[in-house]
């Protein structure tokens, strides 16, 4: 018997160190004066009592020792929410009897007084005190159906969510992703967000696997601000950090998307600040030209429609961020940093995903309410730039089909007449080794390179770089492709815009007689014959043409080159 005693002693000395590493005993919910937190009583031992009496206890499980805040609380809305959020009921509402920090944490049913706390009455404000506005919280206490996972698309069928993630009655509650007694991973999770782990017990994203941010190994530099505050200890690479480099399940900086903050644009540049990713997005969208998504807030919302029609941007306007991974592609394909983004084709129909760049280009700039006019008064305008880049077009640059032009002998290979490109090749950041994209430039209409559109120019290749990008200088000032062009660029200063529509003539308006080779006068340089009222230039075949038009002052009636 004494040796049974001393075995049950040496078990039970053995069994603490044990337990208390998988129990309430050593988390922040041991509220009792033992407790390892800072919210604790003053002098309470007890530890089970902040929740649980064994008897008188509410008629709710488990033997609950508190009472209903029976409060009515804001519930979390989004128009890409398939649930009913219901208010909060089941295990979501006990949890809430304490972390809505309205009822002081040492209200017990089971005392006849509130039992005194150290750190103050109620729940501190801050991350654990969720307080009555529960719209930047995860939603709870709605049923979770097979009918919302098939609504939804991105969802898991309930019947596919297994332990230790759990509905309760069928039920997303608290309890579902919070196990109240252990706390083995940060926050009582009932198991890591590393990785998201625990995210994709339930969520699906379309993308995801071959996501960047699903399997970057990029690491912050330690530059402040933390990109992660929030997320558990250890995870220090974008793919271990995960969703919650973008989300915040509790009391999040935004009500859309229980995003980390409120301004869309912060939730990606604390990390594309150059802090984590590679190149800096921050200093583009400094620059003085730029797609301005500083300049909207919660306007953008994900199932708006592929034709933008409150003018906005954002940056989920132009990157799904469960989507981007590196992957080059060739004009007119998206790369890796447009994947599964909408767009409208050019037909003019919404397509979903995009499969080509200039796609995305049209949402906002094909017709949109609001988006920028032509920079250039012209003979023919035209601000729909699909179509000005569609097929049967008399001249345009090839971005959505081969351009028409057989003969142009001023292009830099690999240049050719059957090339395609993307919008990108004129409109992006400036600067060498800035990030692709037309995030901001210091050259108007967001240009990768100076293009001085100004009469009177003196001509230099850093006038007009854009252009000298893909055609040769030489070429063109030789008068390679038209015997005036060193006359009207070098000895008149004439910029390339008086004459040349960069986009492209709409079939619609302009004809290939009149509107071959991008010509499309720029009017108030470029003013109309008085020998017969017209602006037009007849093409007469291969770098053979002629002018009806006033220019610098002289009338060219018919002037042939």
């Amino acid at each position: 018997m004494k040796k049974l005693v001393i075995r049950i002693l040496i078990i039970l000395t053995w069994i603490p160190a044990f337990v208390h590493a998988q129990s309430i005993v050593n988390t922040k919910h041991n509220l009792s004066v033992s407790g390892p937190g800072s919210v604790k009583a003053t002098s309470e031992s007890e530890i089970c009592i902040f929740c649980h009496t064994p008897h008188n206890a509410r008629p709710v499980a488990p033997l609950w020792n508190r009472n209903d805040p029976g409060l009515s609380y804001t519930l979390y809305q989004s128009s890409m929410l398939q649930a009913l959020p219901n208010q909060p009921d089941g295990s979501t509402l006990l949890c809430l009897s304490c972390h809505d920090g309205t009822v002081a944490l040492g209200s017990v049913i089971s005392r006849p007084t509130t039992i005194a706390m150290a750190t103050g009455t109620f729940m501190p404000a801050g991350v654990s005190n969720l307080t009555k506005n529960l719209r930047n919280d995860h939603p709870v206490s709605f049923l979770y159906t097979s009918a919302i996972a098939t609504s939804d698309g991105q969802l898991k069928d309930p019947s596919a969510i297994t332990p230790p993630v759990t509905l309760q009655s069928g039920k997303m509650q608290c309890t579902s992703c919070h196990d109240p007694h252990k706390n083995i991973y940060s926050d009582f999770l009932v198991a890591t967000s590393q990785n998201s782990n625990l995210c994709n017990s339930c969520h699906q994203r379309t993308y995801w696997p071959t996501s960047s941010h699903n399997i970057s190994t990029k690491t912050w530099n330690g530059t402040a601000p933390d990109p992660w505050p929030y997320t558990e200890p250890g995870m220090t690479t974008v793919a271990q950090n995960a969703c919650e480099s973008c989300h915040n399940p509790h009391n999040g900086g935004s009500n859309v998307m229980l995003l980390k903050y409120q301004a869309e644009e912060s939730n990606c540049l604390d990390c594309h600040n150059g802090n984590v990713s590679s190149k800096n997005i921050s200093t583009q969208l400094a620059k003085a030209y730029k797609h301005n998504v500083s300049g909207y807030l919660n306007v953008h919302v994900a199932n708006e429609a592929s034709q933008i029609t409150t003018m906005h941007v954002e940056c989920v306007d132009c990157h799904n961020p469960h989507a981007v991974k590196t992957l080059a592609a060739a004009p007119p394909s998206v790369n890796g940093f447009l994947v599964g983004v909408k767009g409208v084709n050019q037909a003019g129909v919404a397509v979903n995903p995009a499969t080509n760049a200039y796609e995305i280009c049209y949402r906002c700039h094909a017709g949109s309410p609001g988006a920028p006019a032509s920079p250039t008064a012209r003979v023919i305008p035209q601000n729909n730039v699909r179509l000005e880049f569609a097929s049967g077009n008399p001249s345009y640059h090839s971005v959505a089909f081969v351009g028409v032009n057989t003969s142009v002998p001023s292009l830099i290979a690999p240049w050719n007449t059957t090339s395609r490109m993307f919008c990108t090749d004129c409109h992006a950041s400036d600067g060498t080794g800035s990030p692709a994209g037309p995030h901001g430039s210091i050259y108007p209409h967001i240009l990768k390179r100076q293009y001085i559109t100004a009469d009177n120019t003196n001509h230099s290749a850093a006038a007009y770089a854009l252009c000298y990008g893909c055609h040769n200088q030489t070429s063109i000032t030789g008068d390679a492709s038209f015997k005036e062009h060193n006359k009207h660029i070098i000895g008149e200063k004439a910029p390339c815009n008086i004459c040349h529509d960069p986009h492209g003539i709409n079939n619609a308006q302009g004809n290939s007689i009149n509107n071959s080779n991008l010509i499309n006068f720029q009017t108030g340089i470029v003013t109309a014959s008085p020998g017969n009222g017209a602006i037009r230039f007849e093409d007469q075949g291969v770098n053979k043409g002629r002018c009806y038009l006033t220019c610098h002052g002289a009338d060219h009636n018919g002037w042939n080159y």
